[in-house]
């Protein structure tokens, strides 16, 4: 009875601490006295001109040539893509560490069999 009264003794302080606490954590932002909007500073306009400055040297080279050359690259990257999941297929597949443990599986369950 006594741990029930001060389980909800300390259970009442932290919620008494909380209610005092909780307007104090939450601050609210000084009032803006300019026209509502937003402020573009100088450095972020020069930076986002530098980025983009190669692109204006620069004009962007045709994706492909022909037809035939993006029938070629797709060609190539599907390959790429078969051989990648064939290989992890093949991994998971002939696992070394799951074929020992299967083996091992058989012969605790003949051993089992023959202690029975």
């Amino acid at each position: 009875m006594a741990r029930a009264r001060s389980v909800l003794l300390s259970c009442l302080l932290l919620a008494v601490a909380a209610c005092v606490l909780l307007p104090s954590a939450f601050v609210a932002p000084k009032a803006s006295r300019q026209a509502p909007g937003t402020e573009v500073d100088a450095r972020l306009l020069a930076a986002t001109f530098a980025g983009l400055s190669p692109l204006a040297i620069e004009q962007p080279a045709g994706a492909y040539d022909s037809v035939v050359a993006m029938l070629q690259s797709w060609l190539f990257g599907g390959i790429v893509l078969i051989v990648i999941y064939g290989a992890a297929a093949l991994a998971s597949l002939a696992n070394p560490l799951t074929k020992r443990r299967e083996q091992v599986k058989a012969e605790v369950d003949a051993i089992r069999k023959g202690a029975a």
